[in-house]
């Protein structure tokens, strides 16, 4: 696993993204050395944190002595090729950085930030989990959630076919089907 057959492992990145949000607590867990070593445990070779308008600076490394390399940055125009080179990625639970993720049938954590007055994401991430699409953890669970995850229990995310309905409502006001 992992192993290109010339005796170089491949890469295997986790992408941690905040979106535009501070979530210090998602950066913050994910700089301790308890999450790093599961990710390791895990086959990951890399991390790339997107952090936000967050104030924690996690801590950069080349991958010296079995470490991973970390790197972080604030902010990108798009985050799509990160995404598109994760295996894993780990993410603030904004629905659009789910859904994006989720169509591109990657592997997901969502952690929810608990700081968040009237937190509705929570419910998006909570259900998704329910129906196995990705798995939910808040910043002191994630440890737990890394070390445990199976990610041969996940099940595919299919978008829905929003036709019907849009027949429905055109139908309701008077528009032709076609």
């Amino acid at each position: 696993m992992g192993d290109t057959g010339d005796g170089i492992k491949s890469e295997r990145i986790v992408f941690v993204t905040v979106g535009t949000t501070c979530f210090d607590a998602l950066v913050r867990v994910m700089d301790t050395m308890e999450v790093k070593k599961e990710l390791l445990n895990k086959g990951y070779t890399h991390l790339l944190i997107q952090m936000g308008r967050g104030s924690y600076i996690p801590t950069k490394s080349s991958g010296e002595d079995g470490c991973l390399v970390v790197d972080y940055f604030t902010f990108s125009s798009s985050i799509a090729d990160n995404l598109r080179s994760a295996s894993l990625v780990i993410s603030h639970a904004g629905s659009g950085s789910i859904f994006e993720t989720l169509k591109l049938g990657k592997p997901l954590i969502v952690v929810v930030n608990e700081d968040l007055m009237d937190n509705h994401q929570s419910e998006l991430a909570e259900e998704l989990a329910e129906m196995k699409h990705l798995f939910c953890a808040r910043p002191q669970t994630l440890p737990h959630t890394i070390k445990d995850m199976n990610l041969e229990t996940l099940v595919p995310y299919v978008p829905g076919d929003a036709k019907p309905v849009s027949k429905l409502i055109n139908r309701f006001l008077g528009f032709s089907d076609d």
